[in-house]
């Protein structure tokens, strides 16, 4: 008897083992039976199923991120580019999700992969580079949540967000490109150069046309100087002629003395009595 107690103790703790199940708050979970899904919509805490003919699949909650590697795309150009994404979803209805994928969430993220590789595509080829890379691309990151969320709405999952992260041109491409922008920055030095050697040669003339200008005109104003300074002095000279001829002649005949003999050892061959010696020793007037 006390055996029977045991046995039917044990019967009914494996009973009650099987029958009770806990969901925690970052999992789904549904209830099947023979297969098909009877249940779905429980809240985090413990429940109850029948043994043996209910099972339950628990599935994550929180936010899955799908990450693969960069796909090679051509834009409207017939540009190659590589760019590097990423998605992240969770699963929103969870007995679809099941139907759907069976509960394999590696088919759901397969399917999510090529759902999101060929709407990229199609999105990417309606773009120029310079559209796909800066002008919109904030425009194609919302055509492509919108696209890929209803593709993929019948798995019961939801994207919550998805992301450019990168966009490169291929290694070919990319030494194309720069050999193409250094040939180009070469012209563009080249004619920054053209144009300042020309500046300067114009610089240089108008310097130079300057600088004669500047002389004839400073010539100009000495000739005129120096004949208002020399008719000046004539004039002073004649005022002083009239004032004193005599004296006049004597400091003339001074002044020619001391221009003559200037440099030592100085000889004027000259005869004694003529008129240049006429204020010098006995050659000169009483």
């Amino acid at each position: 008897m006390k055996n029977l107690i045991l046995i039917l103790l044990a019967i009914a703790a494996l009973v009650l083992g099987n029958s009770a199940f806990v969901v925690r708050e970052n999992e789904h979970a549904v209830l099947l039976q023979f297969g098909r899904v009877v249940r779905s919509d429980y809240a985090p805490g413990l429940h109850w199923k029948l043994p043996v003919l209910q099972t339950v699949r628990r599935f994550e909650r929180r936010i899955i991120t799908l990450d693969k590697e960069p796909q090679r795309y051509l834009t409207s150009e017939r540009k190659d580019v590589l760019v590097d994404f990423f998605v992240k979803w969770k699963i929103k209805d969870v007995a679809r999700f099941y139907t759907a994928s069976s509960g394999d969430e590696r088919l759901a993220e397969s399917r999510l992969d090529s759902t999101t590789r060929n709407a990229l595509g199609k999105e990417i080829v309606k773009r120029t580079l310079q559209e796909v890379v800066a002008d919109q691309r904030s425009e194609l990151m919302a055509d492509l949540r919108g696209t890929i969320s209803g593709a993929v709405e019948e798995l019961g999952i939801e994207v919550v967000d998805l992301r450019v992260m990168r966009i490169d041109l291929p290694d070919e491409v990319s030494q194309k490109v720069f050999d193409r922008m250094t040939s180009e920055r070469k012209a563009v030095a080249n004619r920054l150069r053209s144009q300042g050697t020309e500046a300067a040669e114009k610089i240089r003339a108008n310097a130079e046309r300057d600088a004669q200008i500047a002389l004839a005109e400073a010539q100009r104003d000495a000739q005129r100087i120096r004949g208002e300074g020399d008719a000046e002095a004539s004039k002073i000279y004649a005022e002083a002629y009239n004032r004193d001829a005599e004296f006049y002649a004597f400091w003339r005949s001074l002044e020619a003395y001391r221009a003559s003999f200037a440099e030592p050892g100085s000889v004027l061959v000259l005869d004694p009595k003529s008129e240049f010696f006429q204020y010098f020793g006995e050659g000169g007037k009483p």
